[in-house]
């Protein structure tokens, strides 16, 4: 089993300045961990909460990031 340096398990959440399709709103919109592996999961915090799997941060930008709307703000350290 390869042990991981537990120092790149990092908290995040996603920040939306502008909601463009009108869905999630504006603001913390999201909790999310990044494992030592680099996936990263992604809890919802809205009407209908849910939790999704990226194989990495830039997957989360590339979906989510609308262009520079919304954004990761790292809560630990890297």
């Amino acid at each position: 089993m390869l042990l991981h340096d537990m120092k790149v398990f990092r908290r995040f959440v996603l920040y939306r300045k502008e909601d463009e399709c009108g869905v999630s709103g504006t603001g913390l919109i999201a909790e999310g961990v990044q494992f030592s592996t680099g996936k990263c999961a992604l809890a919802w915090l809205s009407d209908v909460p849910s939790v999704e799997i990226y194989d990495n941060v830039d997957e989360i930008i590339r979906i989510h990031g609308h262009h520079g709307k919304t954004e990761i703000r790292w809560i630990d350290e890297g």
